[in-house]
């Protein structure tokens, strides 16, 4: 599980994040809501740990910006705010769950087993739809008019970013980090080759739907 931590006390920054590793999770940590947002748009992420009092913009803010665009990754709340009104605030701005400081490292890991193993967006059993094509997550499977196929991890990663987005343009930056991870030094040519990949595939079971090269910026789907 990839966690991201916006927490702008730099010693509990710091030891949250250390612990976190410790525990087997990839951490990405900020301690701001600027910065926060710009890991929040790359969408790479399977939980935030968002403290509300951060500079810039608020942990309020972010999870209200983020929920509107439309984001439903799950947030836990930390906080040192712990009044009733405090926490049906952070719940109805979309929050999962709300922490109040100071806490038990055990409670922290308690309440990201709980949010986890709530269902998600995209289950194993679930799918994704455009035009003539479905993708089945838990087969790897993309079928359309002429049949079925099967996909790798990295094209079903790409091509459920497509799916998640259709028809906005989406930059090949926002693509690498989706695919390989933020701190990835992988080459650009390796996202063209996959993007290859998907338009054969989509030949394959035989659909009109198309993945689009946007000259100086990325691709879309439509």
């Amino acid at each position: 599980m990839r966690i991201l931590l916006v927490e702008d006390d730099e010693k509990l920054n710091h030891s949250l994040a250390f612990q976190l590793s410790a525990e087997g999770f990839s951490v990405d940590a900020c301690r701001d809501g600027e910065e926060a947002l710009y890991y929040i748009q790359e969408q790479i992420h399977d939980l935030i740990l968002l403290d509300r009092m951060i500079p810039r913009i608020s942990g309020t803010d972010v999870l209200e910006q983020m929920r509107k665009a439309g984001n439903q990754t799950p947030v836990i709340l930390i906080t040192a705010l712990g009044t009733l009104e405090d926490k049906v605030t952070g719940l109805d701005l979309g929050a999962d769950d709300y922490l109040v400081k100071p806490f038990a490292f055990e409670e922290l890991m308690a309440r990201i087993r709980c949010v986890s193993r709530r269902p998600r967006k995209l289950q194993a059993n679930e799918q994704l739809t455009l035009g003539d094509i479905t993708y089945q997550a838990g087969e790897s499977t993309l079928t359309g008019p002429k049949g079925s196929c099967s996909v790798s991890g990295r094209e079903g990663t790409l091509l459920e970013a497509f799916l998640r987005n259709p028809g906005q343009t989406l930059a090949r930056t926002q693509l690498l980090t989706k695919v390989w991870g933020l701190d990835s030094d992988v080459e650009e040519g390796n996202l063209d080759n996959y993007i290859h990949f998907l338009r054969r595939r989509l030949n394959t079971v035989g659909s009109t739907v198309r993945i689009q090269t946007v000259r100086g910026i990325g691709y879309r789907i439509e």
